[in-house]
């Protein structure tokens, strides 16, 4: 099994009898004699499960749960199973235990069979959890916290500890996925997070909150020289990491900018931090990228309020340079109601031309399930990476997806929609018994000829 148990008891006895039945299960057993001495055997191990004696001198094990428990909170450590083990048959301690958050109770003497098979049970369902509980929480492509449960741990972390808040964003990311397509951006993406995680501590907590972009939180951190080593180690080794993905004559400026802010110098709350990192980080987006600033109150440009052509600047360089959108824009069916009726008058007035699709999903099979349903949600996402910027998809129902192609020639469209298809039957969705229907109308708007117009 190759599993780690730990067994804390005081008595010897028990002690050797739980090493000799372990042992021969192929598990590995260390052995501790008091609550104090495996306090201190954790600060630097991470067994796989805890079986702790109640009945001890000095800290019982109830005491030594809580301090366990409070230890693996302080320093950001997934629990470590325990079950309790009691020489008595009483149903009170027992309850006792069991509300404290135990996974178990056995009573000595031993019974290999119940050892052996209460152990196992413990360790994979604790381990069945923690890969549901990391499915729910984590990033698939980079490894770190999801942006929901990234903005969960970093605010609260932000409410009670001391360090530093940082928004992290990679420069020229764009270039990456334009010129060398998606998949090579994913490789980037992948070497990022490796660096990162070689470059921070098991305390640091480390979110995705966009395509590029990535909160992080350093406990205990307070001198700007550990933020500037830490920006500089980042950028030479993605640099270096970026080189032997894409070859050393890419050609593309690719790096990492920092927004930091120190807390609690400059406050608690999670939404106000937050602005004063993103403005940070915009000024060194300005002043070349590949770097660093840490909010200081005073070194970050103002912008005065009659100062209104560089506040348009400003606002513009943010909404069109910041998490950049690749492929089509996807809308609701209200705020595609909304463009809609805004560019058919344009159209019909100013000229242009335009193609409308409508894609169906239909099963071969009966019946159709959750199945069905992620397929139609990655048919979408595939829709959405093969169309233009400028394009607009709306899901219609949960099978079909509408596509509004701007200013298209009629010859391209169906080679628009051969290419969607062909790539979608490159995908392991592509090849399941799911056909795709589509139909299609091409228009062309000649501009408004209006009485006194100059031809």
């Amino acid at each position: 099994m190759g599993y780690w148990v730990v067994v804390v008891d005081d008595e010897v006895l028990s002690l050797t009898n739980a090493r000799s039945i372990l042992s021969k299960e192929d598990m590995r057993v260390s052995c501790l004699r008091s609550g104090g001495d495996f306090l201190e055997f954790m600060e630097n191990n991470s067994p796989d499960l805890i079986l702790m004696d109640i009945l001890m001198p000095e800290m019982d094990g109830f005491e030594t749960y809580d301090a366990l428990r409070r230890f693996e909170k302080e320093n950001g450590r997934k629990q470590t199973p325990v079950i309790f083990l009691t020489g008595e048959n009483d149903k009170e301690t027992e309850k006792r235990g069991l509300s404290a958050g135990a996974s178990d109770f056995i009573h000595k003497p031993f019974d290999k069979d119940i050892l052996v098979s209460r152990i196992q049970n413990t360790i994979i369902n604790n381990k069945t959890i923690e890969s549901l509980t990391e499915e729910a929480t984590v990033d698939k492509l980079t490894g770190f916290l999801n942006k929901a449960t990234g903005t969960k741990s970093v605010s609260q972390l932000c409410g009670e500890s001391a360090g530093v808040f940082m928004i992290m964003d990679l420069d020229n990311f764009k270039l990456v996925n334009d010129l060398f397509g998606h998949d090579m951006g994913d490789r980037v993406l992948k070497a990022y997070a490796k660096i990162v995680r070689k470059n921070t501590r098991d305390t640091d907590v480390v979110g995705r909150i966009g395509g590029d972009e990535f909160i992080a939180f350093f406990k205990n951190v307070s001198e700007e020289a550990a933020i500037e080593s830490l920006s500089n180690r980042l950028n030479k080794e993605l640099l270096d990491e970026t080189e032997k993905i894409l070859g050393e004559d890419n050609g593309i400026p690719i790096g990492i900018s920092i927004g930091a802010v120190m807390i609690p110098e400059h406050g608690r709350n999670y939404d106000a931090l937050f602005a004063l990192a993103d403005a940070a980080l915009y000024t060194v987006k300005q002043n070349g990228k590949h770097g660093y600033m840490v909010h200081s109150g005073s070194d970050i440009e103002k912008f005065a309020d009659d100062d209104l052509d560089l506040e348009i600047e400003r606002i513009t360089q943010i909404i069109g340079a910041r998490n950049v959108k690749h492929g089509a824009i996807v809308l609701g069916s209200e705020a595609f109601s909304d463009v809609y009726r805004f560019i058919i008058p344009y159209y019909k007035r100013y000229g242009g031309s335009c193609a409308k699709i409508l894609f169906s999903l239909v099963s071969e099979e009966e019946p159709v399930g959750e199945m069905f349903k992620d397929v139609c949600d990655q048919f979408g996402v595939t829709l959405q990476r093969s169309l233009r910027s400028c394009d607009l998809i709306m899901q219609y129902r949960s099978n079909q997806y509408f596509a509004f192609l701007n200013e298209r020639k009629s010859f391209e469209v169906e080679n628009v929609i051969g290419r969607i298809l062909d790539w979608w039957t490159k995908t392991e969705y592509g090849k399941m018994s799911i056909k795709i229907k589509y139909a299609f109308k091409y228009v062309d708007y000649p501009e408004e000829k209006r009485p006194g117009r100059e031809e």
